[in-house]
């Protein structure tokens, strides 16, 4: 699928009314509370409609968002606004991000399982180079068992994580949490149900 298509894709799954993925936060990153700081800066990656992004400045974080579909981030903008926040919100491809031009204390990634494996490692490297010294990365995914259940994400086995895919694709960082697990998730009609998820926190050292 070309840029163009699935940009049309997102958009028309983002035109309906209703938030397709919910407005509250993503439970993993909701867990992660104890390790935010008010001041602290984030990247929030692909950002949809901007559930998470805007819960992150709801922490008191200085939020960046991005998300390359224009409906979406109407959506997140005005998410943010009911909710009394600034997020820093762009409208951006996600293999046109310029990891490099700013360092964050967290880099959030929640179910950006649309990218193939090539494209895949490239989001990751830059990941860690928007980290700064002593930064956080917060990542959940779907594992392969996910295609069988069918409760959200692709149904591409290829695109989903395993631990030892994410060792190895961030061994420059401490894994401080590193976990597969079932259970049922509950995030507007775009991820319900039985759900086969992967959580990982880590740390660039410095």
């Amino acid at each position: 699928m070309s840029a163009e298509d699935a940009r049309t894709r997102w958009n028309q799954r983002f035109s309906a009314d209703e938030y397709l993925f919910g407005t509250a936060p993503n439970a993993f990153l909701a867990a992660q509370q104890h390790r935010l700081r008010p001041g602290m800066t984030a990247l929030a990656v692909a950002d949809g409609e901007g559930r998470n992004g805007v819960w992150l400045a709801q922490q008191g974080l200085a939020v960046t968002a991005f998300d390359f579909s224009p409906v979406g981030l109407d959506k997140a903008r005005r998410l943010a606004q009911r909710a009394g926040v600034r997020v820093e919100h762009h409208l951006a491809d996600v293999a046109d991000w310029d990891w490099a031009a700013r360092e964050f204390d967290v880099v959030a990634a929640i179910f950006i399982q649309f990218a193939p494996p090539p494209q895949r490692a490239r989001i990751f490297e830059g990941m860690m180079r928007a980290l700064r010294p002593g930064g956080l990365l917060l990542l959940q995914g779907y594992t392969p068992k996910q295609v069988e259940y069918g409760t959200g994400g692709p149904p591409h086995a290829e695109n989903m994580y395993t631990e030892a895919l994410l060792r190895a694709s961030f061994a420059p960082l401490e894994i401080l949490h590193l976990a597969e697990h079932e259970e049922a998730v509950d995030e507007g009609k775009g991820h319900s149900g039985h759900s086969a998820l992967i959580d990982l926190v880590a740390r660039r050292p410095g």
